[in-house]
């Protein structure tokens, strides 16, 4: 089988007057069931990565396989097909449409593929609310909820078309300490209960090391992580050396 996720040496650069590297051959292989952080310094090409791999980015050069389907020959259309069906995005802002109900929001995504009917619909977005603790909240407003809730309701969201792959970029960045917990633990649990593969930028070193793997980007490019380990032992004198 292939795997669920492969990039082979993707390299995006702008093409400006004075040309901007984003990302330089980046290679790696994703399989299901991982739980992977991507962290590194301020704009150092973390969210230009996620880009890629979710192909809502072309790379300039390389390319990136689905499930083994090469994303690099496809159409536009066909992108967004692949998308729709297979990746959900969460993002640092939730990005929910303020005049739509949370039910509503989770609905929109199955409504753009049409493989159910209008009940089904919804019927399956009531049942992701509720397993996410938000049944009662269903029907208010993204304004009508705290920022952990609207959070959760953009999980809820990237879950309607159970898609294999998870994105989050930033997604505990505008949360409090407890609501940044309660997403960290469901999108482990995505994971552990669900068997799905979660990728995720942080730049919170602590949720960073919960992660299964962890990749590193500095200036673009893949790098080791930093070695958290790493201490100096000073050494304690003897008497004698005394």
């Amino acid at each position: 089988m292939p795997a669920l996720l492969q990039a082979e040496n993707i390299t995006r650069i702008l093409p400006l007057e004075i040309p901007v590297t984003l990302v330089k051959d980046a290679s790696m292989t994703v399989e299901t069931g991982e739980f992977i952080s991507i962290t590194g310094p301020s704009g150092s090409g973390k969210s230009s990565l996620l880009y890629l791999l979710g192909i809502l980015d072309r790379p300039t050069e390389g390319r990136v396989l689905i499930n083994g389907e090469d994303t690099s020959v496809m159409e536009d259309d066909q992108l967004a097909a692949l998308r729709l069906k297979k990746i959900g995005f969460i993002f640092q802002s939730h990005f929910l449409l303020p005049e739509f109900s949370a039910l509503e929001n989770v609905m929109l995504p199955m409504r753009r593929l049409g493989l159910l009917n209008e009940k089904e619909i919804e019927n399956r977005a009531q049942k992701i609310l509720e397993d996410l603790g938000l049944g009662e909240h269903s029907r208010k407003l993204p304004r009508q909820m705290s920022g952990g809730q609207s959070q959760r309701v953009a999980i809820a969201r990237a879950l309607a078309n159970d898609p294999p792959l998870i994105l989050a970029d930033e997604p505990t960045g505008n949360l409090d300490s407890v609501s940044s917990k309660t997403v960290e633990d469901m999108l482990k649990d995505l994971t552990q209960s669900y068997g799905r593969t979660v990728i995720y930028v942080t730049h919170d070193m602590e949720f960073a090391e919960r992660a299964g793997r962890r990749i590193h980007i500095i200036d673009g490019r893949l790098a080791p992580p930093p070695n958290k380990d790493k201490t100096i032992v000073k050494k304690s004198l003897s008497s004698e050396e005394l």
